[in-house]
């Protein structure tokens, strides 16, 4: 088969990265010809690629996307239609493929997929890795206004929805999501973005970082310093146990983005020990949480995000995890495998009291990561869990 994945986000297409879809497309290009449609534009660094990725087993094609500076500005919603022409330039000029398999977001890229594939009656696959605009709706809180500005982008998602003949999504809620608007699927394919725990464990191997001390524990963070991550409270939690006297763990925060200068000025007021990496490979990355204790998912009450990158990678790494996500899905994959314990977004006394909770009852704390660690590879291992999406592409009608 002649296969097309559409994907805006694809990171650096080097083996260190853990992408979803340059992963999938190691695995389909064994037995099919593949070809990802990507941008130029590295989303991440906020810069262009300066070279083109070689000697993969599949092939990139790489189309001008408009830069921009900050995740949520009038500039990236131009580059990224500037990106979706360009996506639609580029179909109508290639041979029909059998498959498209598109990435959700970006929007205007789909769009024209869909659009291009209901044209010339191709099996059109969408992966919805998160809401738009419904995160962007979150993100500027702008009464009656918001609606005004983003209802344009509810109906191209809604006609994008509508016009897939599959569904498959980082989890059910968003597969509901879509299938709310969809008269031509009766279900669809809710698989989370995961990792491959043999390559996790491959990673663990190298060195640290930073030393760890003996009987020192560690609470990481792992993921975007952004508007959606509620770190401040963590902070705050942490500062409210020590005026207790408790013996706080010191904070790991492993990452980078916009809020990283303000979460610095946080930590040295309240005088809290922490630890911020900065942007690390995925591989540092993996050998650094290995190293912690605890994990902490602190995400604002507003958001609409559902099952996502760190809930694995925390996983994987055996850590019971201090939830503050509204996420129902999250909340009760938390509560079945007794991995964790949940909190109300923001609310600092009950994030203080699961902290103290964890670093005081070690037996609860060990017992919590190994279950942790069975949720990986029942639910997040990606050797096993992508069959299902392979599956999907390579079914013929």
């Amino acid at each position: 088969m002649d296969i097309v994945i559409i994907a805006d986000f694809c990171g650096r297409f080097d083996q260190k990265d853990n992408c979803r879809f340059t992963f999938l497309a190691q695995m389909l290009c064994k037995n099919h010809s593949v070809e990802i449609i990507t941008s130029d534009f590295k989303h991440g660094e906020k810069k262009y690629f300066e070279e083109e990725p070689t000697n993969l087993p599949y092939k990139v094609t790489m189309l001008h996307e408009g830069a921009y500076k900050k995740n949520v500005c009038i500039q990236r919603f131009k580059g990224h239609y500037i990106w979706g022409k360009n996506v639609k330039k580029y179909l109508n000029s290639r041979k029909k493929p059998d498959v498209v398999y598109c990435a959700i977001p970006t929007l205007q890229a789909a769009y024209e997929a869909a659009k291009y594939c209901e044209k010339n009656r191709i099996r059109f696959i969408i992966d919805i890795q998160d809401l738009w605009p419904e995160a962007f709706t979150m993100a500027f809180k702008i009464p009656l206004l918001s609606n005004v500005i983003f209802t344009p982008f509810q109906y191209i998602a809604n006609a994008i929805y509508k016009r897939a003949d599959e569904i498959c999504a980082v989890s059910q809620s968003y597969v509901n999501r879509a299938l709310f608007v969809n008269k031509k699927c009766k279900e669809g394919h809710s698989v989370f973005i995961g990792t491959s725990i043999k390559k996790f464990d491959e990673n663990i191997q190298n060195n640290s970082l930073i030393k760890k001390e003996e009987g020192e524990l560690w609470l990481a963070y792992c993921g975007t310093l952004g508007k959606s991550y509620d770190i401040e409270s963590v902070i705050e939690a942490l500062y409210l146990l020590k005026k207790e006297k408790v013996n706080i763990p010191r904070f790991i925060v492993i990452g980078d983005g916009e809020k990283m200068d303000s979460l610095q000025k946080l930590a040295r007021e309240k005088n809290i020990d922490t630890y911020f990496t900065g942007r690390l490979k995925y591989s540092e990355m993996c050998a650094l949480l290995s190293k912690c204790d605890i994990a902490v998912n602190p995400i604002i009450g507003t958001s609409v995000a559902s099952i996502i990158n760190k809930h694995s990678d925390y996983a994987a790494s055996g850590l019971p995890v201090l939830n503050t996500q509204n996420s129902t899905e999250y909340i009760n994959l938390v509560n079945r495998y007794k991995m964790g314990l949940n909190s109300k977004p923001s609310n600092i006394l009950e994030l203080a009291k699961n902290i103290k909770t964890l670093i005081q009852d070690e037996k609860t704390r060990i017992m919590m990561g190994k279950n942790a660690r069975k949720c990986a590879i029942e639910k997040f291992d990606r050797d096993t869990t992508y069959l299902e999406l392979i599956e999907t592409i390579c079914k013929r009608d």
